[in-house]
C-alpha cells in the first residue's frame, strides 16, 4: 500500500499517513462491521480514498495543476484487480538508493519496507529514537531534493545495485541477529528478503541471502546458555535448531543452483552470499559438530576468497584449516593472516588464536590471548564468553 501511493503521488509522508489511517479505520469499523472478504482491498482503497482527499484540498491552484496526474490514477486505480501492480520492488531499491547514507538506507528500509517503528530499529542498532527519525527525514529529503527516481534500475545498472540492496538488508539482519533481544529486526530483514526473492526470483545471489539468513536465523534458540551467554556451535543443543527453516534454506540453494547452471544466464559462478550460505549449510547439516565437513568449508572458504578477498573471510579460512587440519597448521594459517596488518586491533583474531592454543593443550597461550580479546570486546555477552573461556584455561 505505502509503495503503491508513494509511486502514484510522489509522497513518502502522504503515503505513510494514508496507510495509517486506512488501519485506524479498520480497528474502528471490521469489529462491528465484520473483517471484509478482501481485506487487503478494502485497507488499499480507504488509503487510496484519504490520498484523494488529500490532494484534492491542496492549497494552492498550482500545487492542484501538479497533482492532477497523481489524482486521476488515484480516481482509476482498483484494488479489487487482479493486475494491481506490486510496487515494493520499486520502493526497495529507492530506499536502498547509493546516493544515500548507509546508515539512512537500513533505517529507511526496515521503516518504510518493513514497517517497523523508530523506536524498535533505534533499539537494535544503540542509538536514540530522535537519531534514527533523523536519519529517516533526511533520506525522505534526500530522495525529494535529488529528485532519486522512483524505480527499478535499468538492466546495465541491474547488478551493482543489487549488490548494495543486498548488503542493506545483510547489514539490518545483522544487527538484528547479533541483539537476541531485537531478534525482530532479524525476522523483518528475513522478511523484505523474501519478498525481494519472490519479485526477482531468477536472481540466485537474492536466494543465497535468504538462504544465509534462515539458516543463521535457524540457530537463534541454541546460541545463548541460562545466564545469556553466549555458546559456540560445539556447545549448541542442536534440537533447538530450526529444521523447517534449515530444510526451507537447502531447497532455496538447491533452486539457485539449478537456475544457475553453464547456459541458464546470469550468475552460473556462486557468489558471496550463495558460497556463505553453502558454509552455513554445512554446519545445519552436520549431526554433531564433530560430524561437521571441515575440508568442505575450507574449500568453500578458498572459493569464497576469489569472489571477496577479505581480511576477515582469511580470518574464517585460518579457523576452518585449523579445524580441518589441526590446531597448528590452524595457528600458522592465523600467523599468516596477523602478519598482514589488517587485523590490528580486531578482538576476534586473538579469540582465535586463544581457542586454537587451547586445543593444543597450551593453556598459558590460551589465556594471553583470551585476555587480549576480552579486553577488546564489544559488548557483555562476548566478554562474559571470553572471561568463561580464561577461566576454563586457569588464567
Amino acid at each position: 500500500m505505502v509503495s503503491t501511493l508513494i509511486r502514484v503521488t510522489g509522497d513518502w509522508s502522504l503515503a505513510e499517513d494514508c496507510t495509517a489511517e486506512a488501519f485506524e479505520a479498520a480497528l474502528a469499523t471490521w469489529p462491528r462491521d465484520g473483517i471484509p472478504t478482501n481485506p487487503g482491498a478494502w485497507l488499499t482503497t480507504v488509503a487510496k480514498n484519504r490520498a484523494l482527499d488529500r490532494l484534492r484540498r491542496a492549497a494552492t491552484l498550482a500545487r492542484k495543476l501538479e497533482e492532477m496526474t497523481a489524482v486521476t490514477e488515484l480516481e482509476h486505480l482498483d484494488p479489487e484487480l487482479s493486475d494491481f501492480p506490486d510496487d515494493r520492488l520499486r520502493l526497495i531499491f529507492t530506499c536502498c538508493h547509493p546516493a544515500l547514507s548507509l546508515e539512512a538506507r537500513v533505517a529507511l528500509t526496515l521503516r518504510t519496507v518493513g514497517g517497523l517503528t523508530a523506536a524498535q530499529i533505534a533499539r537494535a542498532f544503540l542509538v536514540s529514537e530522535a537519531t534514527i527519525a533523523q536519519r529517516i527525514v533526511r533520506a525522505k529529503r534526500k530522495i525529494t531534493e535529488a529528485a532519486i527516481p522512483y524505480r527499478v534500475p535499468e538492466a546495465h545498472l541491474l547488478a551493482e545495485r543489487l549488490s548494495g540492496v543486498l548488503a542493506v538488508l545483510y547489514l539490518a539482519f545483522n544487527e538484528g541477529y547479533s541483539v537476541v533481544a531485537h531478534t525482530s529486526i532479524a525476522d523483518e530483514a528475513i522478511r523484505v528478503t523474501r519478498a525481494l526473492a519472490q519479485l526477482m526470483p531468477g536472481e540466485p545471489e537474492v536466494t543465497g541471502l535468504l538462504a544465509l539468513m534462515l539458516l543463521q536465523h535457524s540457530r537463534r534458540r541454541a546460541r545463548l546458555d541460562a545466564e545469556a551467554v553466549p555458546l559456540t556451535l560445539e556447545e549448541q543443543d542442536r534440537s533447538l535448531w530450526d529444521a523447517a527453516a534449515i530444510a526451507e534454506a537447502g531447497e532455496l540453494l538447491n533452486g539457485a543452483g539449478r537456475r544457475a547452471e553453464p547456459g541458464a544466464g546470469r550468475g552460473a559462478e556462486p557468489g558471496p552470499y550463495r558460497l556463505q550460505a553453502a558454509i552455513a549449510a554445512v554446519h545445519a547439516t552436520a549431526d554433531s559438530a564433530a560430524a561437521t565437513d571441515w575440508q568442505t568449508i575450507v574449500a568453500l572458504y578458498d572459493r569464497l576468497l576469489t569472489v571477496t578477498p577479505s581480511p576477515i573471510v582469511e580470518l574464517n579460512r585460518a579457523v576452518a584449516v585449523g579445524m580441518a587440519s589441526g590446531p597448528q597448521v590452524g595457528l600458522a594459517a592465523l600467523e599468516r593472516v596477523a602478519a598482514s596488518g589488517a587485523l590490528d586491533g580486531y578482538y576476534l583474531l586473538p579469540a582465535a588464536r586463544a581457542d586454537l592454543f587451547r586445543r593444543l593443550g597450551d593453556y598459558s597461550k590460551a589465556a594471553a590471548f583470551y585476555r587480549v580479546a576480552l579486553a577488546g570486546a564489544p559488548t557483555q555477552p562476548e566478554r562474559d564468553f571470553f572471561a568463561r573461556r580464561l577461566d576454563e584455561v586457569g588464567g
